[in-house]
C-alpha cells in the first residue's frame, strides 16, 4: 500500500539583522584611511552631479586632552562641532520625500600606494609577520590551528602570497613541528588567514588575490552590480584580462563602453601585492604613510589632537539641484511624463548626495570619539612616549567607553595611523592585552615583553639564560609571571631558546 504524503506548515519566529544601504556606506567609509577616503570622494564627485566640493571651512576638529578622563562624555563637544545647516532651501525642498602571477601595467603602484605623506616611523617596530599575528588574537584557534597559522604566516613571501603547495606545507609541519595534519585542515586555517587585512593576503595566485579583494567588497555591499561584474571578469575571463583583451571581454559579457571603462577603473583600485601595504619594518624604517590623526604633546605635557583632513574638501549639495527641486515641487501636479522623470532623477541624486555627506560626518564623529577615548586611556604614554607607560587596553574597553560597537572600534583601528611627538604609530599599537598577577595586579603584556627583551639583550651570550632564570629575573623587576608565560612571550618576540642563543 503506497504511503500517504502529509504536508504540514510550521511557523518559525526568527530575528534577522540586516544593514541598511546607509549603514553599509558608513561602515565602508569608517574602514577607509584618509588617503583612501580622498580617492573615494573624488570618485563620488565624478559619479554624482548633485554633489559639489568647496574649500574646507574653518571648523577645527581638535581637542585639548590635558585633563582627559576615560569616563568623560563626548556628547557636548560633538554637539558644538556639528555644522550649522547651510542649506535651509534644500531641507524645504526635500520635505515629505521619502602565468597568472606576472604583474603587468593593469596595476600601477600609484593606484594603491596613494599616500602622500612620508614619515620616519620610530614607534612601529612590528614586522610583517607580527602584524598578521596580532589579528590572530581576534580568532578562537586551537593550539594546533595556532601553530599552523603561524607557520603559514612565516611561509608568505614579501608580496603576501603563499607560494608553497598545501601538501608541501603538510609535509613541513610534520617534519619541523611534529604536527600530523591533513590538507583540508591546513586549507581551513588558510581560509581564516585570507580573512585578515589587508584583503588578498595569503592568496596562492594573482587571480585568487584579486578575487579575495573583490569578495571583501561584496561583503560590505559596495556597488553590488559593478562588484559582481568585476568578479565575473576575474573569475571567468582571467586569461583575456591578463592579455588586456577588453574587446573580447566586452563581447562575451555584452558590456557597454561605459561599463568597460568603469571596470578598468575598478581594476586599478585592486592591490596585486597586499604584502607591500603591510611592509616590513625593522627598527626605524621609511614608509609612506598618511596619518589619520595628528596628536601633539607640548613641553608641559598637554596633549591635543585633530583629525587629519589632508586634501579632503567640504561637500555640499549643488545649488542648481536645490533650485530644480523647488521648481519641480511647485509644479508637481501639472508635470508631464518627461518632467516627472527629470524630477525623480534630481530627487534621487540629491538624496544620494545628502546620504553621502551624512556618512562622511558620521565617519568624522566616530573617528574623533574613538581617538578621544584612546588618548584618554593611554594619556600617560602620549605624554612620555615610553612604551612601559602603556596601560592594558582592548577593543572592548574603548567600545564600552564610547558606546560604540566592538566591530566599529575594530574598523576604526585597522589601517589607520596617528602621528605623535614620539613617532607615527598604527592605531592597533595602542591596544595591548593585560596580565593579572596572583595578587590581582594588572599590567600591560607589552611592558613585560619589553623587560624580557632587555634582559635577554644584556645576557652573557656564552651562557644565555634559561626560561627559569628569565622568570626569576622578571620577578625581581616586579613582573611575577609563570615560566610558561615567559616561554610564550619569548616565542612571540621571535627569540629562540637559550640553547640556540648560545654563541
Amino acid at each position: 500500500m503506497p504511503q500517504k504524503l502529509i504536508q504540514t506548515q510550521q511557523q518559525r519566529l526568527a530575528q534577522q539583522q540586516r544593514l541598511t544601504a546607509q549603514q553599509m556606506l558608513q561602515v565602508k567609509l569608517i574602514e577607509m584611511s584618509v588617503a583612501e577616503l580622498e580617492e573615494n570622494i573624488k570618485a563620488e564627485l565624478d559619479d554624482n552631479p548633485a554633489l559639489e566640493s568647496v574649500a574646507p571651512d574653518s571648523i577645527d576638529y581638535a581637542e585639548n586632552m590635558d585633563t582627559a578622563d576615560p569616563t568623560d562624555s563626548d556628547d557636548d563637544f560633538l554637539e558644538q562641532r556639528d555644522r550649522e545647516d547651510r542649506q535651509d532651501a534644500l531641507n524645504d525642498a526635500l520635505k515629505g520625500l521619502g602565468s597568472d602571477d606576472e604583474m603587468d601595467d593593469h596595476f600601477n603602484p600609484s593606484n594603491y600606494q596613494n599616500a602622500d605623506y612620508e614619515e620616519r616611523v620610530y614607534g612601529d617596530t612590528t614586522s610583517f609577520a607580527d602584524k598578521l599575528k596580532e589579528q590572530m588574537g581576534m580568532l578562537s584557534l586551537s593550539d594546533e590551528q595556532q601553530t599552523i597559522m603561524e607557520y603559514l604566516i612565516g611561509s608568505l613571501d614579501d608580496d603576501g602570497y603563499l607560494r608553497k603547495p598545501i601538501d608541501t606545507i603538510a609535509d613541513e609541519l610534520a617534519i619541523y613541528q611534529g604536527i600530523d595534519t591533513t590538507d583540508d585542515e591546513i586549507a581551513e586555517v588558510l581560509k581564516m588567514l585570507q580573512s585578515f587585512d589587508p584583503p588578498g593576503i595569503g592568496a596562492q595566485s594573482l587571480q585568487q588575490c584579486l578575487l579575495l579583494q573583490i569578495e571583501r567588497r561584496a561583503e560590505s555591499g559596495e556597488r553590488e552590480t559593478e562588484t559582481a561584474l568585476l568578479h565575473k571578469v576575474i573569475a571567468h575571463h582571467f586569461d583575456a584580462f591578463m592579455k588586456k583583451h577588453w574587446t573580447k571581454i566586452q563581447q562575451s559579457l555584452a558590456l557597454t563602453d561605459v561599463q568597460v571603462e568603469q571596470l578598468q577603473k575598478d581594476v586599478r583600485r585592486l592591490n596585486p601585492k597586499p604584502g607591500a601595504s603591510l611592509g616590513e619594518t625593522i627598527g626605524r624604517s621609511l614608509q609612506q604613510i598618511t596619518p589619520d590623526f595628528i596628536v601633539d604633546t607640548d613641553d608641559g605635557g598637554t596633549v591635543s589632537f585633530s583629525l587629519n583632513n589632508a586634501n579632503l574638501p567640504e561637500l555640499i549639495i549643488e545649488p542648481s539641484f536645490v533650485e530644480e527641486l523647488e521648481n519641480y515641487k511647485k509644479q508637481k501636479g501639472s508635470m508631464n511624463r518627461m518632467e516627472l522623470e527629470a524630477y525623480k532623477f534630481t530627487k534621487d541624486k540629491v538624496e544620494k548626495a545628502q546620504n553621502y555627506i551624512e556618512a562622511i560626518r558620521q565617519r568624522r564623529n566616530t573617528l574623533y570619539t574613538t581617538m578621544h577615548a584612546i588618548i584618554g586611556w593611554q594619556h600617560k604614554f602620549f605624554q612620555s612616549g615610553d612604551e612601559t607607560d602603556m596601560q592594558p587596553m582592548i577593543l572592548k574597553d574603548i567600545a564600552q567607553q564610547t558606546g560604540l560597537d566592538i566591530s566599529t572600534i575594530s574598523r576604526v583601528s585597522n589601517q589607520k595611523y596617528a602621528q605623535t611627538r614620539w613617532g607615527t604609530y598604527p592605531l592597533r599599537f595602542f591596544f595591548t592585552d593585560g596580565y593579572t598577577t596572583e595578587d590581582g595586579t594588572e599590567m600591560s603584556t607589552r611592558k613585560i615583553k619589553i623587560a624580557l627583551r632587555e634582559i635577554i639583550e644584556q645576557e652573557d651570550k656564552r651562557h644565555p639564560l634559561s626560561d627559569e632564570a628569565l622568570t626569576n629575573m622578571l620577578k625581581e623587576k616586579g613582573y611575577p609571571i609563570a615560566r610558561r608565560t615567559v616561554a610564550k612571550y619569548r616565542e612571540k618576540l621571535g627569540i629562540p631558546t637559550s640553547r640556540l642563543r648560545k654563541s
